[in-house]
């Protein structure tokens, strides 16, 4: 019988569990790196032959424009623009400059202020969404088993998150507010980073949606959820942090498995199936659930690998922008994985016909 005293119970005996018997069994896989840099190149290379088309493609629709002076440069140039900037890491202005050499090609020659603008274009945005979805199609991305995961990017260059999350922990999950304003009865958040959360999908790793926020790594995940909507991907597993253990959020995928590590306060069970199936299956096989909860980790790597190639921090202020750089981030994770080996995966726990109560 499923009980808050059972799953308590393991929860206490899960740093145990851990050492002697899940690590052991699950050793660190050791990597070849004369394979991995050819697999890497064949990856940036396929990416490079792919980008072109699928912009093209992605820019092949119709607006309706007011009065108003018309973009010097076409939609498809302008998408491009933008993601071999966040690409080559440059300033607006540098960027800007570096056109004249890619105009040799394309005969672009534009001011630092249209790269800037770029970032609030409402076509563009469209398109990186289009870009998106077509990656995902290219894939057979329709039904995702998925993991989540969120970090900051640092707003400045001398502030890095992962050192800060690592002395913080769950505080670095939210800006800090600034209370030097004294008695003032709205106390404003200091903006040091810029919260981004992703859904991975574990077979291709490719993401399959994100959100971002300047107040808290929660809201990021909450829109997130929003993007997945629309993209229209359906979830059977998905696999969280703590910060997400809540019976709430597994009613956010009803027809999931839900597999989180909850809580050690946890006093009663609430009354949801998902919720309460993860639960008992936490409980009944707990190295068997582990075994597909810590496929967490790939969602972190790929964080971690996106900013080794594109940067730490996100060179913008204002939020809607923001967000527009980190989905360029996104796309170039999704475009450098387009060609990748599907992962197989471990099939949902068999659970016995033990009643909960």
């Amino acid at each position: 019988m499923l009980t808050a005293a059972a799953i308590r119970r393991r929860l206490d005996k899960l740093d145990r569990l851990l050492q002697d018997e899940y690590k052991p069994a699950h050793p660190k896989p050791t990597r070849d790196w004369s394979s991995y840099e050819t697999q890497w190149r064949r990856r940036l290379q396929g990416a490079a032959r792919e980008l072109a088309p699928l912009v093209h493609q992605a820019c092949d629709f119709e607006t309706v424009r007011g009065p108003g002076r018309r973009p010097a440069v076409a939609l498809h140039q302008r998408v491009l623009m933008l993601l071999l900037k966040t690409l080559f890491g440059k300033s607006n202005r540098v960027m800007a400059n570096l056109l004249v050499f890619f105009g040799l090609l394309a005969g672009i020659d534009v001011s630092y202020k249209t790269v800037e603008r770029l970032y609030s274009d409402a076509e563009v945005a469209v398109a990186l969404e289009n870009l998106h979805r077509l990656m995902l199609d290219s894939r057979g991305v329709e039904v995702s088993d998925c993991s989540g995961d969120g970090t900051g990017y640092g707003l400045s260059i001398t502030r890095h998150y992962a050192s800060t999350a690592a002395k913080q922990r769950e505080k670095a999950k939210e800006n800090p507010v600034d209370r030097t304003g004294g008695d003032s009865p709205n106390p404003k958040k200091v903006k040091r980073w810029v919260y981004s959360f992703r859904l991975l999908d574990l077979r291709t790793r490719m993401f399959i949606a994100t959100g971002t926020s300047l107040r808290s790594e929660r809201e990021a995940y909450d829109r997130a959820l929003v993007y997945l909507h629309r993209i229209g991907v359906s979830v059977d597993s998905v696999r969280l942090d703590r910060l997400y253990s809540h019976p709430g959020d597994a009613q956010k995928f009803p027809a999931a498995w839900f597999y989180v590590i909850p809580r050690k306060n946890i006093a009663h069970l609430p009354l949801h199936d998902g919720w309460l199936r993860s639960m008992r299956a936490f409980v009944e096989d707990t190295i068997g659930y582990l075994e597909r909860y810590y496929q967490r980790q790939h969602s972190e790597a790929a964080f971690g690998a996106d900013k080794r190639l594109l940067g730490w921090t996100l060179a913008q202020r204002r939020e809607d922008r923001l967000d527009t750089a980190a989905k360029t981030h996104l796309a170039w994770h999704n475009l450098v994985n387009l060609h990748g080996p599907d992962h197989t995966l471990a099939p949902p726990l068999a659970l016995s016909n033990h009643a909960t109560a």
